[in-house]
């Protein structure tokens, strides 16, 4: 069993950063694919962004790519979100989640991750 817990979330001014952490129960962290999902208010989750499971390779959605960066400590079992550029749009509950391996079918989709976290919300004033 994995188990995920987001913190970092908060109330910041637009053009502010913020820094999400995620971290990982689990003796084969170092395996698993990490993404950030989010969930503004009366919307759909959305996937933003992932890392393979060295951390040499994160990807974007196209709304946060050059704002957001992804990162991971496989020692601290740890995965982070770095937010810089905040806009009132990037107000949401934000999630991570694990993907086990093997992999299948798109990164992106929430259906390809078994485990989540229970999310941490940040909420981007104008």
């Amino acid at each position: 069993q994995v188990q995920l817990v987001e913190s970092g979330g908060g109330v910041v001014q637009a053009g502010g950063s913020l820094r999400l952490s995620c971290a990982a129960s689990g003796r084969t962290f170092s395996s698993y694919s990490m993404a950030w999902f989010r969930q503004a208010p009366g919307k759909e989750r959305e996937f933003i962004g992932g890392i393979n499971w060295t951390g040499a390779m994160a990807y974007y959605a196209d709304s946060v790519k050059g704002r957001f960066t992804i990162s991971r400590d496989n020692a601290k079992k740890t995965v982070y979100l770095q937010m810089n550029s905040l806009k009132p749009e990037d107000t949401a509950v934000y999630y991570c989640a694990a993907r086990i391996p093997p992999y299948g079918g798109s990164r992106s989709a929430e259906n390809q991750y078994d485990y989540w976290g229970q999310g941490t919300r940040v909420t981007v004033s104008s």
